[in-house]
């Protein structure tokens, strides 16, 4: 088997999610990733028509983003209609998982040239639009497992790893600090294609525009919790609340503190993003030079209940499939979906924080879910390089009980 090699990487500034508030709202996201798509080309050289295949990770796909965005994408992109395109849904995973595919088709020789990414418009296609809600509404699912909403989920995860709702708090607030240092520094720069609005050219959003620099410890401390209102909700016929649901799994625990809120949560986000993979005859023959190597890919299966605890496992199956150690890992990228989700993770795994999103995460930048996991593959790679260093690992939960973990290696 080849290397699956990654020549570039691309993405939208992150926009708010809300519908009339947020600067990407107005865009359609077939535009958001068929702008995308034309940026990477440019960036990277090459033409439209010597990609095999478009793969595309978008959660909600329903109304604007149905009808298989990635193939309409590529069209709006005005790309040669040769140029097929598939779309797929992990939940949060989902640009991870596009990258996934994208490295088997380059690594088996099947396909020599692929665009992987994502894309989000959750101002446009709110979460949850597709109304089939973590499990389809499938009641005899729910006699096996009641899957319960992820906010509660992170809640229960700080609960019974003791975290505090003031440590959740200083992550978020520097997840801020070190985002508003990436902006500022331009550290972002290279990856950005600013989004312009397809009928007049004029650009709508340059930069990302979640970031809080004004964040405060104080101000976090104000915002109530999100969840505690959707835990007493009763959702069975005999008025079991969605809180007693998930602690009947973990009778060690007497109850959920609810800690987690607006701020120390992911917000809502549009965004799309896009990175261009291909295999090492295509590099040779194109005289094209890759600037980093996948070198493991992992998926794995966890508690459907507790749900969001699956990067640790699955980042250890990707390194023992790399031949690595945790400490080998110059770089991390876990996914802050939650904060206690990534201080969760650090704990088990033992890794040293100050390798772990470095330049921020979903807290300050924002999660627009199909798209994060490209849009993180295409932060590290970059921040290897300014940096100077070698390895780069990126993991994120996901939802039903699910995680997903990529290794590069930088060239």
């Amino acid at each position: 088997m080849g290397k699956a090699l990654i020549f570039d990487a691309v993405r939208t500034p992150r926009g708010r999610g809300k519908a009339g508030k947020g600067s990407l709202s107005a865009i359609h996201p077939q535009e958001l990733l068929a702008q995308t798509l034309n940026g990477l080309v440019a960036r990277a050289g090459i033409t439209a028509a010597e990609v095999d295949d478009v793969v595309v990770g978008s959660v909600s796909q329903v109304g604007e983003q149905g009808a298989n965005i990635a193939r309409n994408a590529v069209l709006a992109a005005g790309w040669p209609q040769e140029v097929s395109g598939v779309a797929l849904n992990r939940f949060c995973g989902s640009g991870l998982q596009a990258i996934a595919m994208a490295a088997y088709g380059a690594a088996s020789g099947f396909q020599q040239l692929i665009v992987a990414g994502g894309v989000e418009s959750m101002s446009r296609v709110p979460m949850g639009s597709d109304g089939g809600g973590q499990d389809g509404h499938n009641a005899r699912l729910r006699e096996r497992v009641f899957q319960i909403p992820q906010g509660i989920s992170a809640d229960l995860i700080a609960t019974r790893e003791g975290f505090t709702r003031q440590q959740l708090d200083v992550f978020a607030a520097d997840s801020h600090r070190k985002a508003t240092i990436a902006v500022e520094q331009g550290r972002f720069h290279r990856a950005l294609v600013p989004v312009v609005d397809p009928a007049t050219g004029q650009v709508v959003l340059a930069r990302d525009e979640l970031v809080r620099p004004d964040t405060s410890l104080a101000g976090l401390a104000k915002l109530g919790p999100s969840f505690v209102e959707l835990g007493n909700t009763a959702v069975t016929p005999d008025g079991r609340t969605l809180d007693q649901i998930a602690l009947a799994q973990f009778p060690d625990t007497a109850r959920i503190e609810h800690s987690h809120t607006a701020g120390n949560s992911s917000p809502l986000t549009d965004g799309a993003a896009a990175v261009l993979i291909g295999s090492e005859e295509y590099a040779r023959a194109h005289g094209l030079k890759p600037r980093a190597a996948i070198k493991s890919i992992a998926t794995i299966g966890s508690d459907p209940v507790l749900m969001l605890t699956a990067p640790a496992p699955v980042s250890r199956k990707a390194l023992l499939q790399a031949g690595m150690q945790v400490g080998d890992i110059d770089l991390w990228e876990i996914n802050e979906a939650f904060a206690a989700v990534v201080l969760e993770t650090t704990r088990s795994l033992g890794v040293d924080p100050e390798r772990v999103n470095v330049n921020g995460g979903a807290i300050a930048l924002g999660h627009p879910l199909g798209a994060t996991g490209a849009m993180l593959l295409g932060t590290v790679v970059d921040e290897l390089e300014r940096r100077d260093l070698a390895t780069g690992l990126v993991t994120m939960c996901i939802g039903g009980g699910q995680g997903i973990a990529v290794i590069v290696e930088r060239i």
